[in-house]
C-alpha cells in the first residue's frame, strides 16, 4: 500500500510525455535545460525552447525559465498563450548569423509602412494572437550584432520581440540589446504592462514601437536607442485601422542618438486618445525630444505631459499635421488637440529646429494646447533674418522638413487655442531673431511669459494673421516689456 501511495503521489507530481521530457502542472516552471537546451553559447537552443514552451502552454500555462547561461537561439521562436519566460539574473539568450530565422511573411498591406513593420515573422521570438504571456526576471536577449537594421533577406531577422494582437502581454525586469530594426515590436495588443524593462539599441535602431496597442501601463523603463526610443504608432499592416489609447507611461529615461525619444508616429493611421506620461528624463534626440505628428489622417487627442527634462535634443517639440496620408481606406487629414505640457525644461543643441506647433492648413488646426511651466533653453546664435513663413514639406515629419524658422523659440503656424502660461525661452549665444512668431493662428496667449531679447532682434513676439493673441503679465529676462509685432492681427486681452 505504501508503495502505490509512492506511486500515485509522483505520477500526481510529474507528467511524463514523449521522450521522457517533463511536464509541470499548470503554473509550473519548465527549465529549459530539462527540454535539451545546453546554455553554452555555442549550441543552438531554439528547438529546445521551443519544446519547453509548448510544453507550458499544454499543462495550461507556466513559466519557462532560463537558469544562468548563454543560450543561443538560431531559429525563431514561438511563443503561445499562458506562457512566461523567464530569464534568472546571469541568463542571456543571443542571436545568431546563420540566417535561419523564419521568413517574412507576405502583407497585402505592405505599401503602407516601411518593410520592418509589415512582417512580423523574422524575429527571434515571435507570438500571434496570442493572450498572457510575459517575459519577466533579470536576464538578457541580446541580437549579438546578427540583427538586420534595414531590409532583411530571408533567413535573417530584424527585431527581437515581434507580437501581434495579443492580449495581457508583461515585459518586466529584463533587458533587450542590438536588437537590429526595433527591439520590441507590438501591433493590435491590448492589456501591456512592463516595469523596469530596459532597451539598448543605441547602436542598431528602434527601441519599442507600441503599435494600434490600447491599455498600456509602463514604469521605470530604460530606453537608449538610435532611431526612435519609445514610439506610439497605428500603421495598417494588420489591414485596417485600429486605437489606440488608455496609457500611461511614468518614470522613463530615454535618448535617441539619431532620431525621436518620446513620439507619436510617423505611422499614424488610427486614432489616439488617453496617454499620460510623467516623470520622464530625456538626455538626447538628434530630431525630437518629444513628437507629435499625424501624417496618415489620425486624430490625436488627450495627450498629458508633466515633469518632463530634456537636455541634448535638436527640437525639444515638435507638433505636426503633415499630408502623408499612407494608410488604407482614404484617409483625410488628421488633427492634433487636448494636449497639455505642465513643469517641462528642456535645453537643444546642434540645430536651428526651434519648437514648433505647425498644422496642415487653416482648416486642419492644432488645437487647445497649454503650456503651464515650459521653460527651454535653445542654441540660439543665428543673424537677423526675415520672418517670413519657411518653407514646409508636407509629407515629411521631421523637424527638418520645415526650414529655418524665423524665431528662436516658439513658431507657432495654423493653431488655434494656443496657451503659453509661466513658460520661458531663452538662448545659449545671442541670436539675431525674435523669440517667437505665431502665423495664421487664433485665439492664442501669452501669460507671464518671459523671452530672452537678441541684442540685434527686431521684436520679441510677432503676430501675423492671428485673431485674438494676447500678451499679459510677459517681460524680458533682463526685466523689460516684451516688445510686440502685429501684422493684420488683432487682440483678444
Amino acid at each position: 500500500m505504501k508503495k502505490l501511495l509512492l506511486i500515485i503521489c509522483a505520477v500526481a507530481g510529474l507528467v511524463v510525455t514523449g521522450a521522457g521530457v517533463p511536464t509541470a502542472a499548470p503554473g509550473g516552471v519548465h527549465d529549459v535545460k530539462d527540454y535539451g537546451a545546453k546554455g553554452n553559447g555555442s549550441a543552438n537552443d531554439s528547438a529546445a525552447i521551443d519544446r519547453a514552451i509548448t510544453a507550458a502552454n499544454a499543462a495550461g500555462g507556466g513559466t519557462v525559465r532560463f537558469t544562468a547561461g548563454t543560450y543561443k537561439s538560431a531559429n525563431t521562436v514561438h511563443l503561445k498563450s499562458n506562457v512566461t519566460i523567464q530569464l534568472d539574473a546571469g541568463a542571456t539568450i543571443t542571436g545568431s548569423g546563420a540566417d535561419t530565422y523564419d521568413k517574412p511573411e507576405p502583407n497585402p498591406w505592405d505599401d503602407y509602412q516601411d518593410y520592418g513593420h509589415s512582417h512580423f515573422h523574422n524575429a527571434m521570438f515571435f507570438g500571434d494572437k496570442l493572450t498572457n504571456i510575459g517575459f519577466t526576471g533579470a536576464g538578457t536577449i541580446d541580437g549579438g550584432g546578427h540583427l538586420i537594421t534595414g531590409n532583411p533577406k530571408s533567413g535573417e531577422a530584424d527585431k527581437i520581440l515581434s507580437l501581434t494582437r495579443c492580449d495581457g502581454l508583461t515585459l518586466s525586469g529584463i533587458k533587450l540589446r542590438r536588437g537590429g530594426h526595433f527591439a520590441a515590436l507590438i501591433n493590435g495588443c491590448t492589456n501591456v504592462v512592463s516595469d523596469r524593462l530596459t532597451i539598448d539599441t543605441a547602436s542598431d535602431r528602434d527601441g519599442w514601437n507600441i503599435i494600434s496597442t490600447t491599455n498600456v501601463t509602463i514604469t521605470n523603463a530604460s530606453i537608449a536607442a538610435n532611431d526612435d526610443a519609445l514610439a506610439f504608432k497605428s500603421d495598417y499592416a494588420l489591414g485596417a485601422k485600429l486605437p489606440n489609447g488608455n496609457v500611461t507611461v511614468t518614470g522613463a529615461k530615454l535618448s535617441a542618438v539619431c532620431c525621436n525619444a518620446l513620439m507619436f508616429g510617423s505611422e499614424t493611421c488610427g486614432d489616439f486618445t488617453g496617454y499620460r506620461f510623467s516623470g520622464i528624463t530625456i538626455t538626447g534626440a538628434h530630431k525630437s525630444g518629444i513628437g507629435i505628428v499625424s501624417m496618415d489622417g489620425a486624430k490625436i487627442s488627450g495627450v498629458h505631459y508633466r515633469d518632463i527634462t530634456m537636455s541634448g535634443t535638436y527640437s525639444p517639440i515638435m507638433m505636426k499635421i503633415g499630408t502623408r496620408k499612407r494608410c488604407g481606406n482614404n484617409p483625410g487629414v488628421g488633427s492634433i488637440s487636448g494636449i497639455t505640457f505642465d513643469n517641462i525644461t528642456g535645453t537643444h543643441t546642434g540645430s536651428n529646429f526651434s519648437p514648433t506647433i505647425w498644422g496642415a492648413d487653416s482648416g486642419h488646426r492644432v488645437s487647445d494646447v497649454t503650456f503651464t511651466g515650459v521653460k527651454l533653453n535653445v542654441p540660439g546664435g543665428n543673424g537677423t533674418m526675415g520672418t517670413g513663413v519657411p518653407s514646409n514639406t508636407a509629407t515629411d515629419y521631421n523637424p527638418k522638413s520645415i526650414g529655418t524658422r524665423p524665431s528662436y523659440g516658439w513658431y507657432v503656424r495654423y493653431a488655434a487655442g494656443i496657451r503659453f502660461v509661466d513658460s520661458s525661452v531663452e538662448f545659449a549665444e545671442d541670436d539675431g531673431r525674435p523669440a517667437s512668431i505665431v502665423n495664421n493662428s487664433s485665439d492664442v496667449t501669452f501669460d507671464h511669459f518671459t523671452a530672452e531679447k537678441g541684442a540685434k532682434s527686431p521684436f520679441d513676439v510677432g503676430f501675423q494673421s492671428v485673431t485674438g493673441y494676447c500678451v499679459k503679465n510677459s517681460a524680458t529676462t533682463s526685466g523689460s516689456d516684451l516688445r510686440v509685432n502685429t501684422s493684420s492681427s488683432s487682440s483678444n486681452c
